[in-house]
């Protein structure tokens, strides 16, 4: 049975006013009520590392050194608390930048408390040229397309695939010229009903980039019936057609020199219609428990969500996404490590999920 639209109603914290989610400033007392915003990974504005190619420090348009042409050096790790959420990238350690990206958006009511969270994390194909610019525009394009059909009142699944249509959009408009694809993978969700007898996620995905629920029991499918901690995404990938075709398990198809390759991404040289019909998904738990964004950079060492659930138990999120991302790095950290943590339930901490 299709659980029903969570309606909310927030109100402006200066003046308690009531506002629309579209709304940026008050009408009655002029207050900023845009939505507190993330997006990693990013340059340090106050600090113009020395290009490690040639020591010069006048970079152009893209991060790439005025003199030798090298990439702007990062710091190896990006990491933000937005209450509702805790997002983290880290470089890894075999690659020599970030190719990942995270977006988060959290629309919050008079009080301070959520009432919508926009998630978005991309994993650019590291094939491709300019891969770092293709996750970027990605998360950024998913999640301002998301807020704005949130301000139209439309179903989560219509939100999730307007920011999906938006960050396809924004990633080939990227491409300067015929055979430069920048491409990437994408996985968004937006969390909403909190407060109220449940939360609706919804996700969407294209590529390998994941959504997971970290809960022993009590997730509530739309479709019925319960689950417990699993993944909610389904990979466009070698591996995944293996396993649809009835050739091979999971545990099998990822032991496939093949298992990786992407047969949906965003980029220039994708389909016109990049996605599939089953790339959207919505979900409904009263929590406790946790939802998990990450890049394969993470499930390429831990895929099991049960496992997940219990490396972050008892945790935090900003502990857990430290922890999951530490086990990457440990495990040999061979891509781009992206996580994003939503806590669902009476607890801020990830706690109950096991």
């Amino acid at each position: 049975m299709t659980q029903p639209e969570t309606e909310v109603q927030p109100w402006c914290p200066e003046c308690a006013a009531p506002v629309a989610i579209a709304d940026r400033f008050c009408e009655a007392c002029g207050r900023d009520l845009g939505a507190r915003r993330i997006a990693l990974p990013r340059p340090d504005p106050d600090a113009t590392p020395p290009c490690e190619g040639c020591g010069g420090t006048r970079y152009e348009s893209g991060g790439y050194c005025g003199g030798c042409g090298q990439l702007r050096p990062q710091p190896d790790r990006f990491e933000a608390d937005l209450g509702a959420l805790y997002v983290m990238t880290d470089r890894g350690i075999v690659h020599a930048r970030n190719e990942d990206a995270v977006a988060a958006a959290v629309l919050e009511d008079g009080a301070e408390c959520p009432i919508v969270t926009v998630i978005a994390v991309s994993d650019g194909v590291s094939t491709s040229e300019d891969a770092q610019a293709a996750s970027g525009t990605a998360v950024r394009a998913g999640v301002d397309a998301c807020l704005t059909a949130l301000a139209e009142a439309r179903s989560g699944a219509a939100v999730v695939m307007a920011g999906l249509a938006a960050a396809s959009q924004a990633v080939r408009d990227i491409a300067t010229h015929d055979g430069h694809a920048p491409s990437c993978t994408y996985v968004s969700a937006i969390v909403r009903g909190y407060g109220g007898d449940g939360v609706e996620i919804t996700v969407a995905n294209i590529g390998d980039s994941r959504a997971y629920w970290l809960r022993g029991t009590g997730i509530e499918p739309i479709a019925g019936g319960n689950l417990p901690s699993a993944r909610l995404t389904v990979d466009d990938s070698w591996a995944q057609a293996l396993v649809d075709a009835g050739a091979m398990d999971e545990q099998s198809a990822m032991q496939d020199p093949r298992a990786h390759t992407l047969l949906r991404w965003l980029g220039a040289d994708s389909a016109d219609i990049p996605w599939s019909d089953r790339c959207v998904n919505t979900f409904h738990t009263t929590g406790p428990g946790v939802l998990l964004l990450c890049s394969d950079g993470l499930w390429n060492y831990v895929s099991d969500p049960t496992a997940l659930a219990r490396m972050v138990s008892g945790l935090s999120c900003e502990d857990a996404a430290r922890a999951l991302v530490e086990f990457a790095l440990r495990s040999g950290g061979s891509d781009n490590i992206t996580v994003a943590l939503v806590p669902i339930g009476p607890s801020v901490d990830v706690g109950e999920a096991q």
